[in-house]
């Protein structure tokens, strides 16, 4: 990742866009944490559009492999939606070795939770919340939606969240908990940690982008899920693949206006916002 790149173009972004944003950061999203780092690392942000009501949101959870990244590189995000009237929660989750999985996928949940509770008191619509990130962001994006179970436990669907946009994100077993366990580098498994596990009940909406020079068998096991998802009766599941993008680029230039994943995002945020509104 190109961190620091990523930090100072979402800074200059998101000053050229100041008049049309409004920032609440450090808000903590665990009702009870139970240490030091959990009080520290379970944080977000919300930017969203001044003066609008009802108005959709992303919750953005970053990339890093689960074991490191920041929150702030999803500013990139929020300078590119929130002048389309579209908030950005931004999230922070804890990384292993500090802890072990599910501990992440739990934090996750709980942001998703706090952000349907809480949306409201900025404008927002809890109907219209969808979930998206890059890389393990996408992994994460991916299991808090598509295994119930874990939203379950704040009392929320995982059938009321507007939509799944992951970039990048495995939808097997992430990597990162195979090496937890002690499974040999490029072991492939699908269990109760993998999003495909799930792709046989129909799961909300979704939009799975990877780019063409993308990690090895990203777009494949994308695909996979997505065709798995469309048998068990998801109609509104498709894939797509940008050309010529890698696993860092696929990301990095989501706040161009012409960017093809921004653009493709919006679209497919449009058609869900339009059908609810009918």
């Amino acid at each position: 990742m190109r961190n620091l790149v990523f930090f100072l173009v979402s800074i200059i972004s998101l000053c050229a866009c100041a008049s049309e944003i409004v920032e609440k950061r450090e808000i903590s999203y665990l009702e009870n944490p139970d240490s030091d780092y959990a009080k520290e690392q379970c944080k977000l942000d919300i930017f969203y559009p001044k003066g609008m009501d009802n108005f959709a949101t992303i919750v953005w959870f970053h990339g890093g492999g689960l074991h490191m990244g920041k929150r702030q590189w999803g500013e990139l995000v929020a300078a590119r939606f929130v002048p389309e009237g579209i908030a950005v929660v931004t999230v922070s989750y804890r990384f292993s070795p500090q802890v072990k999985n599910p501990v992440y996928i739990e934090d996750a949940a709980a942001a998703i939770a706090w952000t349907f509770k809480n949306v409201a008191k900025y404008g927002g619509d809890p109907d219209k919340i969808f979930l998206s990130g890059h890389s393990a962001g996408g992994y994460l994006t991916l299991i808090t939606g598509m295994d119930g179970r874990y939203l379950d436990k704040h009392g929320i669907s995982n059938m009321r969240i507007a939509g799944l946009i992951p970039i990048s994100g495995q939808t097997i077993t992430h990597s990162t908990i195979r090496k937890e366990r002690g499974i040999p580098e490029g072991t492939q498994i699908v269990d109760e940690f993998a999003p495909l596990f799930y792709a046989n009940r129909i799961g909300p909406p979704c939009l799975c982008i990877c780019g063409s020079d993308d990690l090895p068998l990203r777009s494949a096991e994308n695909i996979y899920f997505v065709e798995v998802q469309e048998a068990a009766g998801n109609k509104k599941i498709s894939f797509l693949e940008v050309e010529g993008r890698d696993h860092d680029t696929i990301f990095e230039n989501i706040n161009n206006p012409s960017d093809e994943v921004a653009t493709a995002m919006l679209r497919f945020m449009n058609e869900i916002l339009n059908e609810k509104n009918k």
